[in-house]
């Protein structure tokens, strides 16, 4: 496989990643986000082929069978996520970069893939009630949901150290040009 630049942007569940990416996207030429696959139910407006490729469990299993995936997590109990090989191939064939919104577990994975080629973004927020408020105004999970994401927050930030790069993502405004400013530098 081809050895482009990529960022790598995880957190915590409800820590603004997925609003980092999008702006990161919005803001720099030739940056293109790769969409995860995904064993889980859509929520809400999801698109499949636009927020990710859904599959059964399944389909899932075959693809990891046919080793296609470059990473792969089994995040909650039978819901997978991945990045599927083709994806990054997609890209790499429009000769932009692949910025990825994903859980941490996969962020150390495609870190690990990827090597110096890769930036690794850890997105966390000043504390856990935090997340807690931001996934209840979200309004597109369960609270069984909630629970269960609230509940590996902890585990989540022991990984924080394996990432080249943290942000707190407290203020907004400040957190999206700081990303702006680390992604730029490694890209230049």
């Amino acid at each position: 496989m081809q050895r482009n630049k990529v960022i790598i942007i995880s957190a915590p569940s409800g820590s603004g990643k997925t609003t980092l990416v999008k702006y990161l996207i919005q803001h720099i030429p030739n940056l293109k986000f790769s969409i995860s696959a995904t064993s889980r139910l859509k929520r809400g407006n999801e698109v499949h082929g636009k927020d990710y490729y859904f599959m059964t469990r399944d389909e899932f299993e075959k693809h990891i069978n046919l080793d296609g995936f470059v990473e792969w997590e089994e995040v909650y109990n039978g819901i997978y996520y991945g990045t599927l090989k083709s994806e990054v191939e997609r890209i790499w064939a429009e000769g932009c970069s692949i910025i990825f919104d994903v859980d941490v577990k996969g962020g150390i994975s495609l870190k690990n893939f990827f090597k110096d080629n890769g930036l690794a973004i850890f997105i966390k927020v000043k504390d856990i009630s935090e997340l807690e408020r931001r996934l209840m105004r979200r309004n597109s999970d369960s609270q069984e949901s909630i629970t269960a994401r609230l509940a590996k927050v902890t585990e989540e930030l022991r990984y924080e150290k394996d990432f080249d790069e943290t942000i707190v993502n407290d203020v907004l405004e400040n957190s999206l040009k700081e990303a702006e400013s680390i992604v730029n530098t490694f890209l230049t």
